[in-house]
């Protein structure tokens, strides 16, 4: 019998972490909880499998608790929860470690599948394979040798660098900043990312248009879909 993940929910409204207790229980989760920023430090000593973290605490800002978090470990999934007018503090909390976010309101399903995703990336992270598969889009990491289907895509290297980061963070939001910085640098304008983003999406996507794989987080990022 496996042992049950345990998630710690870092919220300070008791209507929200009841609904997520009972959500994520139904799911076979472990459910510890932290109304406040103080007492969510002292449960990271329980070693949670994955944070959910509301970034609207009354005593520490969310984003310096998340900082906190990542000080004490780097690799623990961390999903925040977001107001819809929080763009900024999405982006803010993306560059710091989060994983992902949902915004608020939310419905459970999203919530859960957000959070497999950030489990998907944390186990690929930890274990990288080689090759990665997407539906008919195979990535071989080693060789460089990209094809959809039986189909050779050529790809510039930059075109390849782009399709590696976001293969190597499947499912996880990368911020405009966070691929700025690795492709070119911070001072660089968000149009040669857009421009390399279509690109690339011509040449593997079906439809560039209605992209399956590479997928528009609108005003934050990119985030290839994570295999299922």
């Amino acid at each position: 019998m496996t042992t049950p993940l345990t998630v710690l929910v870092i919220d300070d409204e008791p209507p929200i972490r009841k609904l997520l207790r009972m959500g994520l229980e139904t799911q076979g989760y472990d459910v510890i909880e932290a109304k406040d920023g103080k007492s969510a430090l002292a449960r990271l000593a329980e070693k949670p499998g994955l944070i959910i973290l509301d970034l609207g605490l009354p005593d520490i800002a969310g984003l310096d608790l998340l900082r906190s978090i990542r000080a004490q470990d780097p690799n623990v999934p961390v999903v925040v929860l977001s107001s819809r007018d929080d763009e900024a503090g999405k982006v803010q909390a993306l560059d710091l470690g989060a994983d992902d976010y949902v915004t608020k309101p939310f419905g459970m399903e999203e919530l859960l599948a957000r959070m497999r995703a950030a489990l998907r990336h944390q186990l690929q992270v930890q274990g990288a394979r080689p090759v990665f598969r997407l539906d008919e889009l195979s990535v071989d990491l080693v060789r460089r040798i990209v094809r959809v289907g039986d189909r050779d895509v050529k790809l510039s290297p930059k075109e390849y660098e782009l399709l590696r980061l976001l293969v190597q963070h499947a499912g996880k939001v990368l911020t405009h900043k966070f691929l700025l910085g690795r492709l070119w640098d911070d001072y660089t304008d968000a149009q040669y990312l857009r421009v390399y983003v279509r690109q690339l999406r011509q040449k593997i996507e079906a439809d560039p248009e209605r992209p399956r794989w590479i997928l528009t987080e609108t005003g934050i990022g990119y985030r290839l879909r994570a295999p299922e």
